[in-house]
């Protein structure tokens, strides 16, 4: 019945969404209100194509209308040495998991190479490659490829990360978009700047770090990205103070389905975000939620789902800005054990951080998390994990610790010497079977960050 009900309700939110783009279509020439462009460097705009639809005659309160032929990018990366490496290897969502101590090595983390195109003042599309390899990329046997973005030689490769089109102002103050693109979990790329119907200060770019690392719940593999449909608007279009993010995903970012996976795919991941600024935009408060329906049980488990709820504010006074994220989430029939048999987990984060500016070129950043993945975790007992989300285990606490300062010789050009900690706290009472120490992982970095086009 639940599954019937999740069909019947992905199936008409979707439907909706494109009766919107359609009849959107249909009003193709209406030039859109409220639209205030910004200035477009040249070497941001490729304005060759000839073959582009001229917008609508603008009225006589409207401003004019920019398009955008853009190519992008940007990209970041470390030397960086490991004095200390956690002697299990635990973490495996860092990128440092599995990294012999004391290696030290010049590392590519992320390189994006995106363009943004304008059909017209009604339609725009998107492309978003993304190379992501990790430290500690390494074969398995001859043919298959561990921990990283990269092709089985080891060498690094694009992938397709978003690829959607957007219909601006299905109505005043809203957008639909479909195809690959950013769910509203921590952060939708920036992108076209004439995308002013979606949010622009969730906390991965109100943190303003992403490339020292990743915020909370995108370090704990909350999806980033998903290939859907979704609503992204403002609910006061003349001032842009107050807005939200409804969507429907696959629940598989940009993965093919697999037909033997219940969890992706046979169910949709519901995405929620309501945003706003407040105190002259000095506060900004995001409340965000996601909910995957229950799968098919299993012989001996329960059905299963799970679900985020998560706050994040940050306040701007003056010298620096200080931010605050904290989420739950909850796994049913997520975890197992002999003696209690299938049950439900619950996990929590929280994240605090400060950064502000010492000068024109410099700033410094500091920031404190702390992540407990089972909440009612018995230390004499031994679980095993039903869950498929992310790199999920229940067994130990991570605290994360990073610090550093950020030069910026030119505008778009970062050099950041930085520490990235994380410590690790089993959950297992010191006599149970497989108990391991308190241990970390430290790294200290010279990290550098460019972006063009952009």
């Amino acid at each position: 019945m639940k599954k019937m009900f999740t069909k019947i309700v992905s199936s008409a939110v979707v439907a909706t969404l494109l009766m919107g783009a359609v009849a959107a279509n249909a009003q193709e020439k209406i030039t859109l209100a409220n639209l205030s462009p910004k200035k477009v460097e040249k070497a941001d705009t490729l304005s060759t194509d000839k073959k582009s639809d001229s917008p609508a005659p603008k009225k006589a309160d409207e401003p004019a209308f920019k398009e955008v032929r853009r190519l992008w990018g940007y990209g970041f990366g470390d030397l960086y040495y490991a004095p200390h490496i956690d002697a299990t290897n635990r973490g495996p969502e860092t990128m440092y998991n599995g990294v012999p101590q004391n290696r030290n090595a010049f590392q590519f983390r992320r390189l994006y190479l995106g363009y943004d195109y304008d059909i017209n003042s009604k339609f725009a599309a998107e492309v978003l490659l993304a190379s992501e390899p990790n430290a500690n990329t390494g074969v398995n046997g001859a043919t298959s490829i561990q921990n990283g973005d990269n092709l089985v030689d080891g060498k690094m490769a694009f992938w397709v990360k978003n690829f959607n089109i957007r219909v601006r102002n299905i109505w005043k103050g809203t957008d639909v978009v479909v195809g690959e693109m950013g769910t509203p979990g921590f952060a939708l790329n920036p992108g076209n700047p004439n995308n002013l119907n979606a949010p622009s200060s969730l906390s991965e770019q109100t943190w303003g770090y992403r490339f020292i690392e990743k915020t909370i719940t995108d370090f704990h593999k909350n999806n980033s990205y998903d290939i859907g449909a979704a609503l992204q608007g403002t609910f006061d279009p003349d001032t842009r103070n107050f807005g939200y993010v409804f969507m429907v995903g696959n629940n598989s970012t940009s993965s093919l389905l697999s037909a033997a996976n219940a969890n992706t795919g046979f169910y949709k991941i519901f995405y929620f975000d309501l945003w706003g600024k407040f105190l002259n935009k000095k506060l900004y408060v995001d409340l965000y939620a996601d909910y995957v329906p229950t799968a098919a049980a299993t012989a001996n488990i329960g059905g299963q789902n799970h679900s985020i709820k998560k706050i994040f504010a940050a306040y701007n006074f003056g010298p620096a800005t200080l931010g605050v994220e904290a989420y739950t989430q909850q796994f049913t029939n997520g975890v197992s054990s002999g003696v209690f048999g299938p049950q439900d987990a619950t996990a929590n984060g929280l994240s605090i951080w400060v950064r502000g500016d010492l000068s024109k070129q410099f700033s410094w950043f500091a920031r404190y998390d702390s992540y407990n993945p089972y909440t009612n975790y018995d230390a004499g007992t031994t679980y095993t994990v039903n869950t498929n989300y992310g790199s999920y285990t229940p067994t130990y606490k991570e605290t994360f610790i990073t610090a550093g300062l950020d030069f910026q010789p030119a505008p778009k050009v970062h050099f950041s010497p930085n520490v990235w900690y994380v410590g690790y706290k089993d959950q297992r009472a010191s006599t149970t079977t497989g108990y391991v120490a308190n241990d970390h992982s430290l790294v200290v970095r010279a990290t550098f960050y460019y972006t063009f086009g952009k």
